[in-house]
């Protein structure tokens, strides 16, 4: 049996995503910054994670909440500079937390300087070959080069002033690049240098499934597109060619001692997921599949068998995540009402609600909040990686009651409001429950926070043994104590609502998904963790436990 202490640190670490303007606000201009991350390290060594994971903190205008990226080599000066980032580095360093940084490959800002220049020099140049341009159509070009539709809604080409076209697989302020060039390759290279020779320690890659295309013309209709299969062949999603690519970052990756690390962003079929985490490709890919599930033990059984036979195959450790800065909090999904058959996934995790208005009248939030724990501790026994998001911790919900003049997604404005974004999800967090902003600045914070906040503040929970905190603090001293080898074996409950697995040294995990009770058996080790109490052995509807051998 392979000792887990030797494996390299990602295989099961537990990883905390920070959203860095929302994180804690050093200077009190209401963003949350560098500075701020690093005013909260002991925060983060208290609770015992691994490693950090940073969203982008590089200069951009915030169209896409910074992942439209102006400058990769540098840090926005609203939220600090250089200097800055090093001094955060190495107090988390200090305590033993390792440092992830985001990577934005697919795209730059519209004000990031390549682009500026494409724009100043006109067709036909060397600097519009950097990204993707093409003439219109009609008579006198005034019309898109293809009928397609950006992610975020609308049309995914927007004109420039000399009357050429330029395609955004998102935002309008977040060209696409062309992958084709040698000097994006050249850039990033230099890019994922720059910041390994700091002393990063790895790299999270946005949408890493979409980087390289193929816009041979004629280019397909939107109908046209929607039927082509995404098998490695698609003009624009998961191609095999980007994996060329990642074949150059490993070099890259694997010149420094120890190997930086990276976990690619890839929303692709679950058969297409071991090529994303090869070692020789990006090493480690998110697993969403527990993300878009229901509160159901069959539903997680079978997502669990699956992604771990998927790791097994590319030789990498699963990973598991329930909740990050894209998708409504897993407590409030949790707490909705089931969803109506061939309800779609926006339906069925949140869209809806927030589209009504956020009707607390169907939102349980008590019962969300005990589901959410209850999923998160079973995910903290599984083999692999666990990626949490930053609130989830204190046991937040998400934020309905957003006004729309301070909503900042561009998904809400591009839709006209038809969906709702992910603004509810970003809002700053709270430190203090009676001080300004809940402790996060001194002047407010840029995402306006409920009151109901005050009662999930890092002070109040900090100080109440039965707290979400008090929690996830507990499981992550007791997970560390107690981690052993990437292996699981399922244990018999007598109940479809009831899963129970084994790691190696014996410690067990039991969930119950349903609404009744459980009995645990006599003898069968120490609880020594439960998302509620455990009387008389019976263990109640929607908990966790865990339980250690007598002798661990």
């Amino acid at each position: 049996m392979a000792d887990p202490a030797l494996a390299p640190w990602w295989r099961q670490a537990v990883v905390y995503q920070i959203y860095p303007r929302s994180f804690a606000d050093a200077n009190g201009d209401g963003l949350g910054d560098i500075p701020g991350i690093l005013s909260r390290v002991d925060y983060l060594a208290e609770l015992g994670v691994g490693a950090v994971w940073l969203s982008p903190f590089y200069p951009s205008a915030l169209a896409d909440g910074g992942y439209d990226v102006a400058d990769y080599r540098n840090v926005d000066p609203r939220l600090g500079t250089l200097d800055d980032f090093d001094a955060m580095l190495n107090a988390l360093h200090e305590r033993g937390i390792k440092v992830v940084v985001d990577i934005v490959p697919n795209h730059t800002s519209d004000q990031h300087e390549w682009f500026q220049a494409a724009l100043a020099a006109g067709r036909g140049s060397a600097e519009r070959e950097r990204y993707i341009f093409r003439d219109g159509t009609g008579p006198d070009g005034a019309e898109p080069p293809t009928d397609w539709v950006s992610v975020f809604g609308g049309p995914a080409w927007e004109r420039v002033a000399d009357g050429q076209w330029y395609f955004h697989h998102f935002a309008k302020e977040q060209p696409d690049l062309n992958w084709d060039h040698p000097d994006v390759h050249a850039d990033f290279i230099k890019t994922l240098r720059f910041w390994s020779d700091r002393g990063v320690d790895g790299f999270r890659i946005d949408v890493a499934h979409m980087l390289t295309k193929d816009l041979t013309e004629p280019l397909p209709s939107a109908a046209e597109l929607a039927l082509i299969p995404i098998d490695g062949n698609h003009p624009l999603i998961d191609r095999d060619d980007v994996h060329e690519i990642y074949a150059e970052w490993r070099e890259v990756f694997d010149s420094y001692d120890p190997p930086r690390t990276a976990v690619a962003e890839a929303w692709v079929a679950s058969d297409r997921v071991p090529r994303y985490a090869s070692p020789e490709s990006l090493g480690q890919s998110f697993n969403f599949d527990l993300l878009e599930a229901d509160f159901d033990a069959a539903q997680f059984r079978r997502i669990v068998t699956d992604n771990l036979a998927l790791a097994a195959r590319s030789g990498s450790s699963s990973t598991w995540v329930l909740s990050n800065h894209d998708v409504v909090r897993h407590a409030t999904r949790y707490g909705l009402p089931a969803a109506r058959p061939g309800a779609t996934a926006p339906t069925r995790h949140g869209g809806e609600w927030l589209l009504g208005g956020g009707d607390e009248s169907v939102l349980d939030r008590e019962r969300g909040g005990r589901r959410a724990a209850a999923a998160t501790m079973f995910i903290l026994g599984l083999p692999g990686s666990t990626y949490l998001y930053q609130g989830e911790e204190l046991g937040l919900h998400e934020v309905a009651a957003i006004p729309a003049d301070e909503r900042q997604d561009p998904t809400f404005f591009r839709t006209h409001g038809e969906e709702i974004g992910r603004d509810g999800c970003r809002v700053p967090l709270p430190w203090e429950a009676s001080a300004p902003a809940f402790g996060f600045g001194t002047s407010g914070a840029h995402l306006p926070q409920p009151d109901w906040f005050a009662r999930f503040a890092v002070d109040a929970e900090a100080a109440d043994p039965a707290s979400s905190l008090t929690l996830y603090r507990r499981a992550l001293a007791l997970r560390e104590r107690l981690q052993s080898a990437e292996q699981l074996d399922w244990v018999d409950t007598g109940r479809d609502d009831v899963l129970r697995f084994r790691r190696p040294g014996g410690w067990e995990v039991v969930t119950v998904f349903g609404s009744e009770p459980y009995r645990l058996e006599a003898g069968s080790g120490e609880v020594v963790l439960a998302t509620a109490p455990v009387e008389g052995g019976m263990m109640p509807g929607e908990s966790t436990v865990w339980i250690a051998p007598a002798d661990s």
